[in-house]
């Protein structure tokens, strides 16, 4: 596996809570204060939340949180819990008369995999925004990965199970660092090592979406909205919005790396670009590492999930 974990940025906390019975979970994100915020969507089929906040024509720069979870649309509920829980603790924006969390989240689609009725609600958004820590490492079947699942062409039973990865890229004092739940229609590479490490199943091999695709030609009505990879870049350079959703422009770079086919009709492919603001840096070279850190995260989510350094294609 690569190394890192989005924690690597000084201050960033990481939380998660997961029901693996039911196939679902949430991963709560929270920076320091005084952080800048960003947003790229490049799927067709997306879930979020207050994404439009982020925009950099908009007001509001900083956020209190960011979520990643499973559900789809029902997992947004999870955004309520963590609200209350940063209320509680006296975090949001001062609208005068209270606060108001800034809590910006991107779902996915795991509805299929256990059972349809399981997804993260206010409760488990809470229980994970309680469980955040900067120690947290963990990677795999966690959090908003619990039911991630990859190369789906051929149906669930012939799909690879997926999860939660995360990588860190270093320069001097320079850190860069993604977390990425991979719910991809299509397959998995490891760029690096110029490799595919997962996808759809046929007779015990691993093949190519694409492949498969050209036999179809126009048969993919029961594989729509069912798939989409979310994540986040971090960096401990300073940024605001503007340069931010560059960088979460280039970061996109790493998902066209590694998941082919991407940014389908059938993913809502969204990267959220996280600043600590600490350090100056190049914007140029923040964008490069980001591509290569969400590759590396990707990557791991298959390495992590399956407990295996490598996966060879049969």
């Amino acid at each position: 596996m690569y190394e890192g974990y989005i924690t690597d940025v000084k201050g960033i906390k990481v939380g998660h809570a997961e029901d693996i019975k039911g196939g679902t979970g949430v991963t709560v994100i929270i920076p320091p204060s005084g952080n800048s915020c960003a947003v790229e969507v490049r799927g067709s089929a997306p879930g979020t939340r207050e994404t439009d906040l982020l925009n950099p024509v908009n007001t509001v720069e900083s956020v209190n949180a960011l979520i990643l979870s499973g559900g789809s649309a029902y997992g947004l509920n999870a955004s309520s819990g963590v609200m209350q829980a940063l209320e509680e603790d006296g975090l949001g924006l001062d609208v005068g008369v209270g606060i108001v969390p800034i809590v910006p989240q991107a779902v996915l689609f795991d509805l299929a995999y256990k059972d349809y009725k399981c997804r993260p609600d206010s409760n488990m958004g809470k229980l994970a925004y309680k469980n955040a820590g900067i120690n947290e490492n963990r990677q795999g079947i966690v959090g908003a990965g619990t039911g991630a699942t990859v190369g789906k062409i051929l149906g669930m039973d012939k799909s690879m199970k997926s999860g939660l990865g995360s990588a860190s890229i270093c320069q001097r004092n320079l850190v860069v660092s993604a977390m990425v739940a991979v719910n991809a229609f299509g397959d998995i590479y490891d760029y690096e090592k110029g490799k595919q490490i997962a996808g759809p199943i046929d007779d015990g091999k691993i093949i190519k979406t694409v492949d498969v695709m050209g036999k179809i030609i126009n048969n993919f009505s029961d594989l729509a909205d069912k798939n989409t990879t979310i994540g986040i870049v971090s960096t401990n350079a300073k940024f605001d919005k503007t340069k931010l959703t560059k960088i979460a422009q280039m970061t996109h770079d790493g998902f066209a790396r590694s998941i082919n086919p991407v940014h389908t009709g059938f993913d809502g492919d969204t990267i959220f670009a996280l600043s600590t603001n600490e350090i100056e840096a190049d914007l140029n070279m923040v964008g490069v590492m980001a591509a290569n850190a969400m590759s590396r995260a990707i990557a791991n989510a298959i390495y992590a999930t399956n407990k295996k350094e490598s996966i060879d294609l049969i």
